[in-house]
């Protein structure tokens, strides 16, 4: 939510002022820092450049450009610097996307790759890359820099303060543990996971308790080592670097007498001042009273890139000492304005000591508050100050200023004013703060010795690094007779500014807290304060009066239970308490796979580029170095989610200087040339006279920097005449807006079956998209050849062929003029698989009509807004069932959201089709498949490709009917499971059909029936907190739909000094395609592993290639390999015969050269035997089947949404694994992309605009470090036969899998939600759509709260956003 427009003007007359230019003509005009332990000294310093912008610009390319809006962590950089707060050195993890420059003056910055290299990694880096803990890599460098800083600071970390040093970094390959396994190695062992060291309430040994069966038994004392009470460090693994901290980088000693001097430099458009005094600040502020404060630029930052704002004159106020200093006083405490909230976080506990417990509440409710505010990164730089003057209706912290009655001291020279901050918040982002003042500190009172209480709460869509749907801070002072002296109930997200409860707090005050009638006065009065409207902006309606009222409920509670209140006092014991998270763990059996080792196939092996990856010399599509007379692309995007173009002006952005042109549609060779799609071409390159989607792309602009294109493009003038939009599969139904294309699969007699079943029963399964959210969006480099129209194209691509060929049809040649190469992806998940040829192809026509290279990487909220998601899905489903559970019938319409076009929706719903049984043997099915023409973005490939869809359809199916029967979910289960051999609905028999076992081996693994005994025994006991378990199967049929794709190329060479080349068509993404394709290589050729070397992906080498998708890329690319390196050898066999088996390649090689033998050789493989036929059902779909069950408990506070993942069993048959090591990291990794599918992401539109809302990690949330199962434990298949598993070692494919097994998170709510219902006397069939989220959660409870919380809609009131 930005502020109004600001006025770059001075705020006050011209006469009144003093001239900015004398305030400051003194100052330094010179920035002067570390970087990496050299000095820099910068006497040109762009005002405009942020600290990432200036490191990727001189060459420092490992910190990389994740989301530019502090959300992500992969641009975290250490700042160490002389904190004036704790006197210390402290080395802070800082977003550099956000930093302004002038902010590292007088401090060391240190980048990834200043800590190490391949050839000398650190520690750290080591440590991750080694544990498996670095995929497609993106991500790394920072997630590397977040554990660098922890380290710096805390010689011995505990547990906690390694899992938490990571809220502030998003990784989307690899589920987290791998990396906190990694990580773990590092800290001081501390015992139980509920320690108070690691952030519990306490161990059953702190608590007193005897080891019984709720304890663990672990004595709380520190481990001793001769006689030395220090904990004793984690030991090194064997083969790993030993952690020294005293060989880290120094803080340079010349920084430690770096004299701050004031600080002035810029250009006409943008001037920056760095004041060092309270004194020269107020001077600037009265000379130039609009002049922007930036404390940590977390918001302003935001508001320049994504909302073009403009602040002529910034002022940084990070280095002024006197603001960030504090004072204990009696009866307050007195912070700095611009003290960190890092420092804030450490001093609330000093203050908790000083004061006592009962005195220091305010400081513990502050303290709970920023542990759970965004993450580490944002609060090393964040302050109170700025969180009061950007006046955000959400903010975690000001509710408890408000709430504690805390005074704002606001300086100006005219004078120092006192503002009570209940009278600071005017009205949506505007404030009491003279125009001409500063926040100087603020003052926190202190509570009385008794009878005062206080607490504050937040509910998010995701515990940690997340702003609050709703907060608040809730306080009473009670009499000798429990009578309300004085009260605050506070609340943000309710209102367009933080807000007391006035209702409330005028009835309460002088009520007799411990009479019942107070809670219902106090709820009643609530609910008259917030009387929100069902479309109020923000949307949640419910679920936000719910969380009023509900923080309330347990505030009352929490209250009663400190108070002696006597026996005849009912206190709600449940609701006390918030759910707690463990430190997390796991287990990997890594002897899965040993019984089918070889020399090299079958070992575990780190990803082939990990260690590089965690350095940083890895190297993405927009690491490529700057080309001669590069031009950047930005492209001009429709706003409009349906209309008729009337003009597109771009003159007005040629004005711009350093803009160099604007291409669109008619700088094609052709009209013919702006069709693309696959496999229809339904969907142009450039809007022509329409468009279809808002972010649909109309042309791009070309200029010398990202900048200035991005201002360029925002100044071309669009005039659209809108037209009525669709957004929804429901809105599509009604006006019968389809694609043309409609599939089936009949198997049986469906109308006989429900005739003479026992139970027909209906239902409808409704599930949302997904962001794919791979952490680098989509990026290229065309660069045009001087001759016959050659072009070199570099793009983040899983599809390089079809990149290839587009390219040429936009550019007017011949294929064979293209050489389409992908190095590697920052992750892909199928969201590059089509989409990413939109962007290289605008790029390429660009390029060619330049004669210039052009670059272009998205945006975070451009990518969303171009790229597409997973599909939504909407099914409305009939079961036929006899009485003892045997499924007889199944009929299904089912319908996907394809979006604007088509792209690949077609297969995605074909697929869903077949697998609509999931692992259940229905005699008849009749199952029809339609996609949905809509608005939105053109929906696409994602992981599972419409199998999860397909799969959470059967399930929901599967847990309603069972439902209805009263019959356990899991007996149904077992009944209606295929055995081996069977025929599923398609007519493909399931060979090697391991489902049964795995289910039993899962179930006596997790002790699934005992711990389901014990969930139903918490259940009764427990009101407000209710847990549920599930487990789920899954089988996902492993080829592509389309025929034609299953086919691969290779090529391999061999030189003459016995090194390796090879190359494929698959590309790496972060799955470990490249180390297995190494691998079978090395296997083949029977060389050592670092023999062998895979370059890059090229259509120059291996022409013709499918996609890298489907879960195949292994098989299919494997197997061409295979088929060369067997080439080889035929041809190598005499020279091996002559030469002997100890032989090196190099010698072989050498005589095989001088005998003019051909070393190289191009390997080809296709599928056999596949080849289904839509419509008389015959044929094979699938070359075979991947399997897998997962188990899940969670628990759930029914009060507010919230909930955690107790534990997680998963085991998957991937056959005989190539590397368990990356197998393990795509279970791992999909297992935790499903629990976000079916859990936490939620993708919204804003209705009054047509955009889509949720466009990067502050509104759209993926699971973090701190979401994924307390307990996760993966295993593999072993000691059964693979007979009929013909693939490269009788491996099975994993990428796509084991996603769906996420989805037993999803169905263990659901069945904590049946006990929750229940406990109010609701046992109707619930019917949950996905995603889980904590609003969905909330509302489906049924408790009197949420009912009395409900909000109806008015007639012809729509919901704010639109889920689609």
């Amino acid at each position: 939510m930005a502020p109004g427009l600001i006025d770059p003007h001075p705020a006050v007359a011209a006469e009144t002022q003093r001239s900015l230019s004398s305030v400051t003509e003194h100052y330094d005009d010179t920035l002067r820092f570390y970087l990496n332990g050299t000095k820099v000294t910068l006497d040109t310093a762009d005002p405009e450049v942020t600290l990432l912008e200036y490191l990727r610009g001189i060459g420092l390319t490992g910190t990389k450009l994740g989301c530019a809006e502090g959300g992500c962590g992969a641009c975290t950089v250490v700042v160490s610097q002389y904190n004036p707060t704790s006197e210390k050195i402290y080395h802070a993890s800082v977003n550099a996307c956000l930093a302004p420059l002038v902010s590292v003056d007088g401090k060391h910055v240190i980048t990834v790759e200043g800590i190490g290299n391949v050839k000398n990694p650190h520690p750290a880096q080591e440590r991750i890359a080694k544990g498996n803990g670095s995929q497609c890599g993106f991500c790394t460098p920072g997630i590397v820099m977040s554990l660098y800083a922890l380290l710096r600071n805390t010689e011995s970390p505990s547990e906690l303060e390694i899992e938490e040093a990571f809220d502030g970094n998003l990784c989307r390959c690899t589920g987290y543990r791998p990396i906190l396994d990694a990580a773990q190695t590092f800290g001081a062992s501390k015992g139980c996971g509920m320690a108070k060291a690691n952030g519990g309430s306490g161990c059953c040994m702190e608590n007193g308790q005897t080891n019984g069966s709720n304890g663990c038994g672990k004595s709380d004392q520190k481990n001793v080592a001769n006689g030395d009470d220090q904990p004793i460090k984690r030991f090194t693994p064997p083969g790993f670097i030993e952690y020294n901290p005293d060989t880290q980088l120094i803080f340079p000693p010349a920084l430690k007498k770096h004299e701050f001097m004031p600080l002035a430099f810029g250009t006409k458009r943008k001037r920056w001042y760095r004041p060092v005094t309270v004194q020269q600040l107020l001077e600037i502020k009265s000379a130039y009273p609009s002049a922007k404060i930036i404390g940590g630029s977390t918001e302003t930052q935001i508001e320049v890139k994504f909302k073009a704002m403009q602040y002529t004159v910034s002022v940084f106020v990070g280095d002024i000492a006197e603001l960030r200093g504090y004072k204990f006083a009696d009866d307050h405490l007195e912070i700095g304005g611009n003290i960190t909230l890092t420092d804030l976080e450490d001093l609330t506990l000093k203050a908790v000591e000083h004061y006592g417990k009962e005195r220091g509440q305010p400081f513990e409710a502050i303290h709970k508050q920023i542990r759970y505010f965004a993450g580490r990164q944002i609060r090393n730089v964040g302050t109170p100050a700025g969180n009061l003057a950007t006046a955000s209706p959400i903010s975690d912290l000001n509710p408890v200023f408000v709430a504690t009655n805390a005074i704002l001291v606001a300086r100006s020279l005219e004078g120092t004013i006192e503002i009570p901050m209940s009278e600071f918040f005017k009205a949506y982002r505007l404030t009491a703060l003279p125009p001409d003042a500063i926040i100087s500190s603020i003052r926190i009172p202190v509570f009385q010795e008794k009878r005062e209480i206080m607490r504050a709460y937040k509910q998010s869509k995701r515990k940690d690094d997340d702003i609050a749907i709703v907060n608040s801070a809730l306080r009473v002072r009670l009499d000798e007779n429990n009578l309300v002296e004085n009260c605050s109930l506070v609340y943000g997200g309710l209102a367009p500014i933080t807000i007391a409860a006035k209702e409330a707090v005028a009835y309460l005050e002088g009520k007799k807290f411990t009479d019942p009638k107070t809670l219902e006065g106090v709820m009643n009065a609530l609910e008259q304060d917030f009387d929100l409207r069902f479309g109020v902006p923000g949307g949640m309606a419910t679920y936000r009066k719910s969380l009023a009222l509900g923080f309330f409920y347990r505030f009352y509670h929490e209250v009663l239970s400190t108070l002696n209140a006597g026996d005849d006092v009912e206190i709600d014991q449940d609701v006390l308490g918030e759910i707690e998270r463990e430190i997390s763990k796991g287990h990997k059996d890594h002897l899965a796979g040993v019984a089918y080792e070889k020399k090299i196939i079958g070992k575990e092996q780190p990803h082939v580029a990990a260690l590089k990856q965690c350095t940083g010399e890895a190297q993405y599509t927009d690491d490529i170095p700057v080309q001669k007379n590069e031009l950047y692309g930005c492209l001009v995007l429709s706003t409009k989610a349906h209309a008729k173009l009337i003009s597109v002006d771009s003159a007005p952005a040629m004005d711009i200087p350093g803009v160099v042109d604007y291409v669109d549609h008619h700088d094609l060779p052709n009209e013919k040339a702006n069709w693309w799609g696959a496999p229809n071409c339904d969907e142009t390159f450039f809007a022509v006279d329409e468009v279809f989607t808002a972010g649909q792309p109309i042309g791009v602009i070309l200029a010398t920097s990202a900048a200035v294109a991005e201002a360029g493009a925002r100044a071309v003038r669009v005039q659209y005449e809108e037209l009525p939009a669709i957004f929804t599969i429901e809105e599509a139904i009604a006006q019968d807006s389809y694609f043309d294309h409609y599939r089936f699969i009949n198997n049986g007699d469906t109308e006989k079956a429900f005739k003479e079943a026992d139970h027909v029963f209906t239902g409808i399964a409704r599930m949302g998209g997904q962001e794919h959210f791979y952490l680098e969006t989509n990026a290229t480099v065309c660069i045009p050849k001087p001759e016959d129209g050659e072009m070199e194209v570099w793009s983040s691509t899983q599809n390089p062929s079809e990149t290839q060929a587009y390219v040429a049809q936009v550019t007017g040649v011949a294929a064979n003029k293209i050489v389409s190469k992908v190095k590697r992806l920052g992750g892909g998940f199928g969201g590059k698989e089509t989409r990413s040829i939109q962007l290289t192809g605008i790029c390429a026509v660009a390029a060619n009509k330049t004669k210039r290279p052009v670059r272009c990487m998205l945006n975070r909220d451009e990518d969303i807004i171009t790229s597409g998601q997973r599909h939504p899905f909407l099914a409305r489903w009939k079961v036929a069932v006899n009485k003892d559970g045997k499924l007889q019938a199944l009929d299904a319409d089912v319908f996907n959201n394809g979006g604007w076009s088509q792209d690949l929706s077609a297969a995605v719903v074909d697929r869903a089709l077949s697998h609509s049984d999931g692992v259940y043997n229905i005699p008849n099915v009749y199952v029809r498949g339609r996609i949905c023409k809509t608005n939105t973005v053109s929906n696409t490939a994602f992981r599972g490709f419409g199998g999860p869809q397909g799969m959470f359809i059967a399930e929901t199916y599967m847990e309603e009917v069972a439902d209805h029967l009263k019959m356990p979910v899991e007996k149904l289960r077992e009944i209606n499971m295929y055995k081996p051999n069977e025929i599923t609905h398609f007519k493909q028999e399931l060979k090697d059909w391991y489902v049964p076992l795995m289910w039993k081996q899962v179930l006596q693994d997790s002790e699934y029936d005992r711990r389901k005994q014990e969930v139903e025994e918490f259940n009764k006991k427990s009101k407000w907190k209710k847990r549920g378990i599930s487990i789920i199967p899954t089988k996902f049929g492993i080829s592509f739909t389309a025929l034609f794709l299953n086919q691969a190329g290779a090529l391999v060479h061999i030189y003459h000094d016995g090194s390796v080349l090879v190359a494929h068509g698959g590309t790496e993404m972060g799955q470990g395609l490249h180390t297995k394709m190494t691998m079978i290589a090395a296997e083949a050729l029977q060389v050592p592993l670092e023999n062998v070397f895979i370059s890059e992906t090229a259509t120059n080498t291996v022409a013709n290639t499918s996609s890298t998708a489907a879960s195949a890329s292994s098989d299919l690319n494997g197997y061409a390999i295979w088929n060369a390196c067997a080439q080889l050898n035929e041809r190598l066999a005499p020279f091996r015969e002559k030469l002997g088996p100890d032989a090196t390649m190099k010698q072989l090689a050498h005589a095989a050269y001088f005998d003019r033998v051909n070393l190289s050789a191009n390997g080809f493989y296709k599928t056999p035997d596949i080849g289904y036929v839509w419509g008389p059902n015959t044929g094979q779909m699938f070359f075979y089947f991947t399997q897998g069950v997962a188990a899940a408990e969670v628990e759930i506070d029914t009060l507010t949404g919230d909930w955690t993942c107790k534990r997680a069993d998963i085991k998957m048959d991937v056959g005989r694994s190539i590397n368990p090591a990356i197998d393990y990291g795509q279970i791992e990794g999909a297992f935790v992309q499903g629990l976000g599918l079916f859990t936490l992401e939620e993708s919204l539109w804003h209705r009054a605009s047509g955009q889509i809302f949720t466009k990067g990690p502050g509104a759209y949330k993926i699971p973090g470090f701190r979401d994924i199962p307390q307990e996760m434990n993966v295993s593999l298949l072993k000691d059964v036969n693979w007979e009929n598993l013909r693939t490269i070692q009788r491996s099975r494919g994993v990428g796509e899998p084991p996603l769906f097994m996420g989805s037993c998170v999803f169905f263990a709510i659901r069945d904590a939600l049946k006990a929750a219902r229940k406990e109010w006397g609701v046992e109707d069939v619930l019917s949950l759509r996905s995603p889980a989220t904590v609003e969905r959660i909330r509302v489906s409870c049924a408790d009197p709260i949420v009912k009395r919380a409900l909000v109806k809609p008015q007639e012809g009131e729509k919901s704010f956003f639109i889920s689609i």
